[in-house]
């Protein structure tokens, strides 16, 4: 797990990895719109090699989130973890560019 802290050493935002995949990405709603997500999650990307998210369909904030980052859908459950009826979207790093 990383965070992100303000100048008083709050935490704002953090996020968590386990094997490649980011399982969550939080900010306070209001740091939100500041880039701490954006900072958050190029460096899970950059420094945890992180290639993939589960999103909740409903989301459709954080789905344009990730897909503004170049992840793309590359699969869908109709219930999420805990077996509720909450559509998930598998989204994968598109190939970087060499």
């Amino acid at each position: 797990m990383r965070c992100y802290r303000d100048d008083n050493n709050a935490i704002i935002g953090f996020l968590g990895v386990a094997d490649q995949n980011l399982e969550m990405l939080f900010i306070h709603p209001k740091h939100r719109g500041k880039s701490i997500g954006k900072t958050l999650l190029e460096y899970a990307i950059n420094s945890l090699n992180v290639t993939k998210v589960d999103v909740n369909e409903q989301n459709e904030q954080a789905v344009g989130f990730y897909k503004h980052f170049d992840f793309e859908i590359i699969g869908k459950s109709q219930l999420d973890a805990s077996g509720k009826p909450y559509p998930i979207l598998h989204m994968k790093l598109k190939k970087q560019k060499a």
